[in-house]
């Protein structure tokens, strides 16, 4: 009788240790599954970041396209302006608008020779921030 309840008592053990592999099977599955949840919504909001920094990058460059023609138009009509006055002012429309002309030839050869220093650097700047934000 009493191997009776020994060999009871291991096959007790047995079933335990049975239904301790299951749940632990099946916490597995539900770690699997939790895993491959997080994994898709950290991949959506991967896609979502990229897109939010895509669009950004898009309006930032639309705003700044607007800008320069805008400033473009500007120093048009303030050059033409200028040119217009100090050709009444010297009597020669002409001799004017040469002057204003010296003047963005002056300007435009200074942004020149100081693009690597100034301009290059504050664009890969902004860019770069744009990109981090």
């Amino acid at each position: 009788m009493r191997d009776c309840f020994y060999f009871y008592s291991i096959f007790l053990n047995m079933e335990e240790a049975k239904t301790q592999t299951e749940e632990i099977k099946k916490e597995t599955e539900y770690l699997a599954e939790h895993i491959g949840d997080f994994l898709e919504t950290y991949y959506q909001l991967i896609t979502i970041n990229i897109a939010q920094k895509g669009i950004n990058i898009a309006s930032a460059i639309i705003n700044a396209i607007v800008l320069v023609f805008l400033c473009l138009l500007i120093i048009s009509f303030t050059g033409i302006g200028v040119a217009w006055w100090l050709g009444t002012i010297i009597n020669s429309r002409a001799g004017g608008f040469f002057l204003v002309a010296g003047i963005f030839l002056i300007a435009m050869i200074v942004l020149i020779i100081m693009r690597k220093k100034l301009i290059f650097p504050f664009l890969r700047n902004l860019i770069t921030r744009k990109i981090y934000e």
